[in-house]
Formats: structure tokens, sequence, C-alpha cells
């Protein structure tokens, strides 16, 4: 009966969708989900709108209420402008900027919300043609702006396409902007959409703003003499047919790289991604191409960017020559390792220099952070928690870096969100320093190791498709709180963190609070061997995210494999334990 009375709720919904409010193409499409016996599409589509996460509005394209289409899109854009006509009420004029990525639909997209904009008087600097997401961030600050918006979904699969806001600091929205956009966006029907727009408010931007943004990143290079002696360093790039095409390979050249070497056939814009299974960099298959070109030129390091070029995935050679990838956690890692060491080395560390990760990045970084007497902050996942301390803090101590496990990372104050651009740039730098020193990054990572201590990490996605997946991941958390493990992995639970209730329990009861801006959907399990778990559902796919850390030691670089070993053991043990 359940079943029958959601069938009867999302038929309703979808038959708004055949008035002439809707195109022909919408109007075909909701038909043909309404006539197909099968109403899982249906139910999927229309069973829930879309709601922003930690990276905004995410979902498939199609037709449908929890789909990205023209009208959730409109929806979402005019809602945004209502909110931000309310909020900046006697301002003066109201504007904002909008990007893309190589998806497909990007461009109509971000066109659309460019005219919706505009008919609602706010004037618009939209992007000539698709550029990286932190250039957006970095154009609203820099053009002065209230708001912005970049239409792409980052490393989702080829049929998803997203919409993230960004508020007046160039940072994600937050609360309590992101509940009043939600407000505004609940109010409107597709009838109050103005897809009017007024020429004259929307201006064309590009190049111009593309040379400003490299500049600054280019300012935050620590030791340009390093590349000036390597400037011969053999690099291969990919922007997996995305947005890095049309600024990191200047970037590495304004920095002073004359070797680059880009993947030819992923140089192509496709919103198809033909060459590699996922757009993601996290994968070792989408960085195939890069690899085999790097073996045929001898290379000293593989980089690629996601769709949208705000994360940073890389691959380089081991102490046998071979090619391994380095990981989300090891690279937020080593870029903060270097930062740190050689901002001391140079002279530039100021006692209010401060560093920020996410809750569920490896704690290596804070034992680099707390030998080096470096301010480490804990924050949630999503870089909008990391622009928050950035903005906190601004004008009374200094951000130098921060990141999270997902192969995001910022090195500037100047952009808030995640930076491919400044990061494959500066990672180029690390590795001209090592080479300096007759060393690889794989001899670096080691010799973190050797020093701080051995930590391996290991990510589980627990995929949960459409409502019933929902249902699912919300019942799993939900046992995990109620039933809290005693033991993960052969080892007695020290400390349980729960971020719903922002409360901490170690293993006697004792309750303490646990300091932190807002609640959030995250549980955090520590055993007394130093293995910390933490659990949630994600904030923009469908699945639910099992972050493993256990720790080891390494007395020497010849002892990683055996580290490595034993670190496996104890996660499959930790993984029987989680039942994953």
């Amino acid at each position: 009966m359940e079943n029958q009375d959601l069938i009867k709720q999302v038929t309703a919904k979808a038959e708004k969708w055949l008035t002439p409010a809707y195109d022909a193409e919408t109007q075909a499409e909701v038909r043909r989900m309404l006539e197909n016996e099968d109403k899982t599409e249906l139910i999927d589509s229309f069973y829930k709108d879309l709601e922003f996460g930690t990276g905004g509005l995410r979902g498939i394209m199609g037709a449908g209420s929890n789909r990205m289409n023209i009208y959730t899109v409109g929806a979402a854009t005019q809602g945004l402008a209502n909110y931000l006509n309310k909020c900046f009420a006697g301002h003066g004029q109201i504007s904002v900027v909008v990007g893309h990525d190589c998806r497909n639909n990007s461009r109509k997209f971000a066109e659309i919300s460019a005219e919706i904009f505009s008919a609602n008087g706010i004037k618009v600097y939209l992007f000539d043609d698709l550029r990286p997401t932190p250039e957006v961030s970095f154009a609203i600050r820099h053009l002065g702006c209230q708001s912005g918006i970049n239409i792409t979904a980052s490393h989702n699969p080829r049929e998803y396409n997203g919409y993230k806001a960004y508020w007046e600091d160039g940072a994600q929205v937050l609360a309590p902007h992101d509940t009043g956009i939600i407000e505004e966006v609940n109010k409107v029907t597709v009838d109050d959409i103005k897809f009017d727009g007024n020429k004259d408010l929307i201006q064309i931007i590009g190049e111009d703003v593309d040379k400003v943004y490299l500049e600054k990143v280019h300012s935050i290079s620590i030791d340009p003499e390093v590349i000036r002696r390597q400037k011969d360093l053999c690099i291969v790039y990919t922007p997996l047919h995305g947005a890095g095409r049309t600024l990191i390979p200047w970037s590495l050249k304004v920095w002073g790289f004359e070797n680059v070497h880009c993947v030819p056939e992923q140089m192509v814009k496709d919103g198809n991604f033909p060459t590699v299974v996922s757009p993601n960099p996290e994968y070792a298959e989408a960085l195939t191409l890069a690899v085999n070109l790097a073996k045929q030129i001898n290379a000293d390091i593989v980089m690629a960017s996601d769709p949208d070029a705000d994360r940073v995935g890389m691959a380089c050679k081991n102490d046998k020559g071979e090619w391994v990838l380095i990981n989300g956690n090891q690279t937020c890692l080593i870029f903060l390792y270097y930062i740190i060491k050689n901002r001391i080395a140079t002279g530039k560390m100021k006692p209010s220099d401060f560093i920020v990760k996410t809750i569920v990045t490896t704690d290596l970084i804070k034992a680099v952070a707390e030998k080096n007497h470096i301010e480490m902050l804990d924050c949630y996942t999503g870089f909008k928690w990391i622009a928050r301390e950035i903005r906190l803090r601004e004008g009374k101590q200094q951000y130098i870096g921060g990141g999270e496990e997902s192969y995001g990372f910022l090195a500037e104050d100047f952009v808030r969100d995640k930076d491919a651009v400044s990061a494959c740039s500066l990672l180029a730098e690390i590795c001209a320093w090592a080479k300096d020193q007759g060393k690889t990054l794989y001899d670096v990572l080691m010799e973190i190791y050797v020093e701080y201590g051995f930590s391996k990490e290991t990510t589980v996605n627990v995929v949960k498709p459409g409502k019933s997946g929902a249902e699912e991941i919300k019942a799993m958390m939900d046992n995990f709180r109620a039933n809290p493990p005693k033991e993960i992995g052969g080892s007695p639970v020290a400390l349980v963190k729960d971020y719903k209730t922002l409360k901490a329990t170690d293993a006697e009861g004792k309750v303490t609070d646990l300091e932190m801006p807002e609640t959030s959907n995250v549980l955090q399990y520590f055993t007394q061997d130093g293995t910390k778990i933490s659990v949630r559902p994600s904030g923009t796919e469908p699945k639910i995210k099992f972050y493993i850390e256990v720790k080891g030691t390494m007395g020497c670089a010849k002892c990683y494999l055996n580290a490595v070993a034993e670190a496996e053991s104890k996660i499959e043990a930790v993984r029987k334990s989680l039942g994953i």
C-alpha cells in the first residue's frame, strides 16, 4: 500500500510537468515515464526535489524535480536571485559570476542562469567558455560580486550535472544563507521563473580575469630558485577532457616549467569523457593514458585534474621505477609538509600561520603540525568549512594551506574553494625541490613516514541509489548510533564522536562536548591501537562512506612494504568488524 501511495504521489507531481509551462521535449520525457509499467524511473525522478548538499545542487540530468534540467536549474537561479534581492536591497547594483565546466548541458545551464539573473535586475559576469571552479571563486572576490554559481558535477559520472552556489566571500554557501536560498527556491513555481533576460546586464569575461588569477597563483611559489634550476622537470598533465585544459598548462609555464606534456586525447573538451570510465583522478584507470605517456618519455611526475579542475590526482615512480598513485591523504600530507618545511627554511613562516584539514583526513598531518609548532584546525568535510576558518581569521592570522582526503587542496586565501590550478603548480615545485636533492616525490613521502609515523587510509563507499537507497543509508546510520561497536578490528573502542549530537563519549562513558559550528551526520570511532573510523552519508552521491585510518611505524624507507602489508591486514579486520 505504501508503494502505491508513493506512485500516486509522484504521478500527481509528474502530471504537472505536462502543462504548456514546460517545453515539448520535457513533456514527452515525462509522458514516457508515466506510461512505463516499471515506475522506478518515475519515482526516482519525482520523489523529491534536488537539495543543496556539501557540493550544492547535483543530480542526474533528465526530466523531473529530482533531476538536473532547465527547470530545476531555473528554479534554483530564480530562488537565489530572489534571495539576493532581499539580502542586498538598497545595496546598489547586485552582481554575480556565472561559470561552467565541460559537461553536457553545462553551457546551456550557465546561459539560462545568466538570463534569469539579468531578468531579475542582477548584473552577470559570464565566462566566455569553461573555466576551473577555483577561478569562479576568485572572480567573485576580484569583481566585488555578491554571489556566483558554477555549473559542474565535479568528478561525478557523465550523466550528472550540478550547480554550486557561492556567496560574496567566494566560498560555497553556508548557514544561514543555504537554508535561506532553499526557502526561496521552494517557493518558486515554473511560472515564476524569469527566463527572458536583459542582455545589457550580461558581461562576458575571460582572459582579462585569467591573467590576474594566474598572477596571484604564481605569487604562492615558495622557492622560485629551485624551479629555475629544475625548469626541465618532465611533467605529464591531463585535464580528463575538462576545464583544467584552459589554465593549468598556462600556469605551469608562468611558474617557469618548460617541459610539460599534455595528454592530447584528453585535452579535447567532451562531456561524454570518451577516454575514461569515470573522470575521477582518484581512480588509476583515469590516469592510464597519462601514465602510458609518462613511461614513453621517462617523465618525473603525472598530474591530472577533474572536469572542473578543483581536485588533483597524481602518480610518481617508486624506488623500483614503477609508476604508483599518490592517494588523497598522501597528497594533502605532502603539500602541507612541503609548505611548512620550506616556509620555515626560507624564513617565511610566522607564529600566526595556520593550516586546516577535514576531520576525515589523515591525522598524520596533525603530527607534522605539532612537531613544527604550527596551528592546525579540524573542520567538517567540504571546502566551505575550510573557507569558513579562513574567513574567521582574516586579518588576524595567515592561512598557508589546507585540504581533504578527496584530493582537494587549497594553498592560497584569494580563492575560497579547492584549487587544482595552484595545486598542480605547487606540486611541480615540490617535485623540482625533490629532484634538486636527487630525490623523487616518492622519496619525500617515505621521509615523512619515517619521521612522523606511518598511516594507511582506505575509503569504502557503499552505494545505495534511489529512494530505497536513501532509506537504507539512514537505517545504517541509525543502527551505528544506537549500537556503537565496543571493539573494531580486534582493538577496543576508546572514544566515540557523534557530530549529530556534538558529544564525545570515552570507554568509561564520560561525555564531553564537541566544539563545531553546527551539527553534522558523522560518526567517528577511535580505537586503542590508534585506528580512526569515520562514517557519513555522502552529500552529493547516493552512498554511505567509511573512512578508515590505521597507524603503524616505519624504521626506514625500505620498511614501507611491510608497513603497508600490516596495515592492509588491520584494515581487513576493521571491515569485517563493520560488516563492509
